[in-house]
């Protein structure tokens, strides 16, 4: 098994594991349109097991320049910031340069994303077995993690504009 300190060196996208996006939709407090909120999250089935997997995630993101652990960042506010959400035909594609990965969005979502122009997004380094893509994931299992106060405080937070091709 890779121990921590190995994941501050170079690291494959095999030991990410797999990467996953789910998102929802809801009030802002300004009680102005909903906002689009995307959660960002390996599996934890990385090649070296889940610590490993949570350590190069650290990595990734502090290699974006995205901080765990503080407040957001504002993409459309951070020049050169190397991480991107395109919105097209219905799916949202987040690119960083140590991975890509697509959400098949529902229409109060993309509808979300596109009043506000920018989604909500938060880059989990805890690994969420529990949130296996084709598998229905119920209001109460999202919430149990996505506002588990050490998965917030352990992640990083961005502000990304809503792109699209057209």
């Amino acid at each position: 098994m890779t121990s921590p300190q190995t994941a501050t060196g170079t690291f494959t996208q095999a030991q990410l594991g797999t990467i996953t996006l789910i998102g929802w939709s809801g009030e802002h407090p300004d009680g102005g349109c909903d906002v689009a909120f995307l959660l960002v999250y390996s599996l934890g089935d990385g090649t070296d097991g889940p610590a490993a997997g949570e350590a190069v995630m650290r990595v990734a993101l502090d290699r974006s320049g995205l901080p765990v652990g503080s407040g957001p960042v504002y993409a459309a506010e951070t020049p050169g910031l190397p991480v991107k959400l395109l919105v097209q035909a219905g799916q949202a594609v987040l690119t960083l340069p140590h991975f890509t990965a697509q959400y098949p969005a529902p229409p109060e979502w993309l509808a979300a994303a596109e009043q506000r122009g920018e989604v909500h997004t938060m880059f989990a380094t805890r690994p969420w077995p529990e949130g296996t893509p084709g598998r229905p994931v119920s209001e109460e299992l999202l919430r149990s993690f996505a506002a588990d106060a050490e998965v917030i405080m352990t992640s990083a937070h961005c502000v990304l504009p809503v792109r699209s091709l057209g």
